[in-house]
C-alpha cells in the first residue's frame, strides 16, 4: 500500500491491479503520476466520476461501493454482499464477485445522476434522522421509537414501492396540520420540514411506474383519494403517522 509523499511511478507494475483510493479531486493527478503498464487494469473508487479520470493508463475501471461506510469496522462488514456500480474493464466484475457483492453498470454521463441518489438514499436519510433526534429529545419519546417507525417504513417502501408506502398528512391532504407542525418547529427546523412537505406531496401527485388502477399502486385508492359512491363522494380514512 501506497500512501502520500510515496513514488508512484512504479506503482502498476507486476500487479493485476491498482486501486486509486484517493478524494474524487486527487484521482486524476494521482492516475498521472503512475506509469502505465498495459497488463495492470487501474481503478478509482468514485460514485460521480467516469473513466476519463485514468488516461493514460490503456486498461481502466471504476469500482463504486453503493455501501454506507462510517468507519473501518462496519465498512468492512458492508462491503461483504454489498451492491457496486462498476463500469470499465472486466476485471472490476471479478473484484466484484471476490466480495460475494452485486453489481450494475453505470454510463460515466450518468454517474453524477447516479451518485446523487446514493447521496439522497444515505446521507440525506441520516441527516433527516438527526432532525427526528432533535425533536424527540425535545419532547422526550425515545429516538428508538421513531428508529422503528422508520425501519418499518422503509419495510414498506421494498414491499410496495414509495408511492403506495407513503402516508401521513401530507399524502392526506391535511393542510392545517402541516401548519401546525410548522408552528411547532423550531425556527431553525422549518426549512427541512417544508421540503420534504413538498417532496411528499409530489410523491403523491405522481401516478408513478406500473400503476395498475386509477390509485396507481394496483390495489386501490390512495390514502386521501376522493373516491365516488352512490351518495356522493368519499374520502378514504388514511394512517395517524407520517
Amino acid at each position: 500500500m501506497l500512501g502520500r509523499g510515496d513514488d508512484l511511478s512504479a506503482a502498476a507494475a507486476g500487479v493485476d491491479l491498482l486501486v486509486l483510493a484517493t478524494p474524487d479531486s486527487e484521482i486524476k493527478r494521482v492516475a498521472h503520476q503512475v506509469e502505465p503498464d498495459g497488463t495492470t487494469v487501474v481503478a478509482h473508487l468514485a460514485g460521480a466520476r467516469g473513466l476519463e479520470l485514468l488516461a493514460p493508463h490503456p486498461r481502466r475501471a471504476a469500482v463504486h461501493p453503493l455501501v454506507a461506510l462510517p468507519n473501518a469496522e462496519l465498512g468492512s462488514r458492508r462491503l461483504v454482499g454489498g451492491w457496486f456500480a462498476i463500469a470499465g474493464d472486466p476485471l472490476a466484475a471479478e473484484v466484484v464477485r471476490s466480495l460475494k457483492g452485486r453489481s450494475f453498470t453505470v454510463d460515466d454521463a450518468d454517474r453524477a445522476t447516479y451518485h446523487a441518489a446514493a447521496a439522497i438514499a444515505s446521507n440525506h436519510l441520516v441527516a433527516l434522522l438527526g432532525q427526528v433526534e432533535r425533536l424527540s429529545t425535545q419532547v422526550g419519546v425515545p429516538f428508538e421509537a421513531y428508529l422503528d417507525l422508520a425501519a418499518d417504513t422503509l419495510a414498506n417502501v421494498a414491499e410496495l414501492g414509495p408511492r403506495a408506502a407513503l402516508t401521513g398528512p401530507a399524502a392526506r391532504g391535511e393542510d392545517a396540520t402541516i401548519r401546525r407542525h410548522v408552528r411547532a418547529l423550531p425556527a431553525d427546523e422549518r426549512r427541512a420540514y417544508r421540503g420534504m412537505v413538498d417532496a411528499a406531496r409530489r410523491l403523491a401527485a405522481d401516478s408513478g411506474p406500473g400503476s395498475g388502477s386509477e390509485f396507481g399502486d394496483g390495489s386501490g385508492p390512495r390514502e386521501g383519494a376522493r373516491v365516488r359512491s352512490g351518495s356522493g363522494d368519499a374520502r378514504t380514512p388514511g394512517g395517524t403517522h407520517a
